[in-house]
């Protein structure tokens, strides 16, 4: 439990202990626009129906109509789903004939999302 109320100020550093080289940590952080990126992945990742979408797809490749049909919801919904995490490099498709089909990209993103759901959603069953 916080012991600090929300309209208490911060705490401020004990100068008598040893402080780390801060400017040191700074030269290593990372430039803004990768926590944009990051926080936009986060973002998308935060929707329980996109969830279930790259649930689905982290499992098997497969067409709007299918992931449609499996998640009780419109075409065009998940279509603008699936946008949405192309976008962001997630997922990637390839065409059969008339058909787009989706699966998780072999990416950054694609490896996150895939290791969360298996981390989260697939280990839920064994903690019963």
């Amino acid at each position: 439990m916080n012991k600090f109320k929300s309209t208490d100020p911060l705490p401020i550093c004990d100068e008598q202990h040893e402080h780390q080289d801060i400017e040191a940590i700074k030269k290593t952080l990372p430039e803004d626009d990768r926590f944009i990126e990051a926080s936009d992945l986060f973002s998308l990742l935060s929707d329980s129906t996109r969830l279930k979408i790259l649930w689905l797809l982290c499992h098997n490749e497969a067409c709007v109509c299918d992931i449609a049909s499996a998640i009780d919801m419109s075409s065009p919904a998940v279509s603008h789903h699936l946008r949405s995490l192309k976008q962001l490099g997630i997922i990637t498709f390839r065409r059969i004939g008339k058909e787009v089909h989706y699966t998780l990209s072999d990416s950054p993103a694609g490896h996150l999302a895939h290791k969360m759901i298996d981390t989260i959603l697939e280990t839920e069953g064994d903690q019963a």
